[in-house]
């Protein structure tokens, strides 16, 4: 049989327990938020603390990192333009799975093409993907580069670095912006916290299951 022949009779499966019961019983519903920046704009230490402090409210909280998801699933995978978009695919995909699982999945990527995210959001619908713009001068990402890498790209060591030699296409829209270079953790964390508590994340499916809606 030939291994490059299409598979024609691929059906998606409707399951017996829906997102609604799954959000549900988890007490609260679920949504994308997705962190994209420059590289060393805080993404990881915000996606971080923000998990932190879901799941201390009880929250069902994932993060999907950048680094953390090029040691597995995308580990075959370089940093060319069609790879890095190929990437964000991939990721955007699993979001979406854990999203219909019920759980409130923070991705931190850099994610430096309008489109890709774009395309991310489309997946979802519209209330539940929140794009989360970190913004931080490049000067000053350029200084805290706890991985030397602006350093090596700088210096010519490492090609097509988002900032240096690639660009970063801002949001156009974000739901929410955190300048890290005049919030702290705390400020920024509560900020993106505060969103969720006034889009209805934590409260909409807290009052159906006051008033027994499910059953």
């Amino acid at each position: 049989m030939d291994s490059k022949q299409p598979i024609i009779d691929v059906q998606w499966q409707t399951l017996d327990v829906s997102k609604d019961d799954r959000r549900i019983s988890k007490g609260h519903s679920s949504a994308i938020v997705w962190l994209t920046g420059l590289p060393a704009s805080g993404k990881t230490t915000i996606a971080r603390e923000l998990e932190k402090k879901l799941h201390e409210m009880g929250g069902h909280t994932y993060v999907l990192d950048g680094d953390n998801v090029r040691h597995g699933l995308n580990r075959d995978l370089g940093f060319s333009k069609q790879e890095r978009k190929e990437n964000i695919r991939r990721i955007a995909e699993v979001a979406k799975l854990f999203c219909d699982a019920g759980i409130l999945t923070i991705c931190s990527f850099v994610s430096p093409y309008r489109e890709d995210r774009d395309t991310a959001r489309s997946l979802v619908e519209t209330s539940e993907f929140i794009e989360v713009f970190v913004k931080c001068p490049l000067e000053i990402c350029m200084q805290r580069d706890p991985k030397s890498m602006y350093r090596k790209a700088v210096s010519g060591k490492m090609k097509a670095f988002t900032g240096v030699d690639d660009p970063y296409e801002v949001p156009g829209s974000p739901e929410i912006i955190i300048e890290t270079h005049r919030l702290n953790l705390s400020e920024s964390v509560e900020k993106i916290i505060r969103y969720l508590k006034e889009s209805g994340v934590f409260e909409e499916l807290k009052q159906s299951l006051c008033c027994g809606v499910k059953g």
